[in-house]
């Protein structure tokens, strides 16, 4: 593999207790009270589709309440041992690197580029790009694109199952970000990374 395309939320950066406890907090506000263990099982999934999972009414007022909230919890964030090492020893070795994500550009920049890790990475893709969001293969197309890469070369790594479906569309290797401690149970990755240091393996 020459390539590697990564997710944010769940891969690069553990930041579950951020926007589950937000939401949590949100839906206290209104009168909603949900476990956190129930909530967290939306974790990694379009906002919008995980209220709808919830089912939870009113989808577009949370939504709007939601995402300014999580800026209280901002101090829970953290980038997952061993990333930022083995991000600066992909692109030593001459690895094209690039983000893909789900996240809108304002995201992008009070997450990533506060943790100091977007000067690992020389394309990134956020929501405003594309017209259709995982598990649409756009986005990584277009990360494709910006990097020249070919999809028997290239890699993208995440942890849900709209990682595997838009890398599965996309014809490109899915690998699953399991430093995060998670074990897929709606989808098999092609290949598992139980550390970061592991995708130097592929190159």
């Amino acid at each position: 593999m020459k390539n590697f395309i990564f997710d944010i939320d769940g891969t690069l950066l553990d930041t579950e207790a951020m926007y589950m406890k937000s939401l949590q907090a949100v839906l206290h506000d209104r009168g909603i009270d949900r476990e956190y263990a129930e909530l967290a099982k939306t974790f990694g999934i379009p906002s919008r589709d995980a209220l709808i999972r919830l089912k939870l009414a009113d989808v577009d007022d949370i939504l709007a309440e939601w995402g300014p909230r999580t800026q209280a919890y901002r101090d829970t964030v953290a980038v997952y041992a061993g990333v930022k090492q083995a991000l600066a020893d992909l692109k030593a070795a001459g690895a094209g690197l690039a983000i893909m994500t789900s996240k809108q550009r304002y995201e992008y920049d009070r997450d990533v580029v506060s943790a100091g890790l977007d000067s690992y990475f020389s394309q990134a893709v956020v929501a405003e790009d594309i017209a259709h969001g995982k598990p649409a293969p756009d986005g990584i197309l277009l990360a494709m694109q910006r990097l020249g890469a070919q999809p028997e070369n290239t890699v993208y790594v995440g942890d849900t199952v709209y990682d595997a479906d838009a890398s599965a569309a996309a014809h490109v290797t899915f690998g699953f970000a399991a430093w995060n401690g998670r074990t897929p149970t709606d989808f098999k990755p092609d290949v598992s990374f139980i550390t970061p240091s592991a995708m130097l393996e592929l190159l």
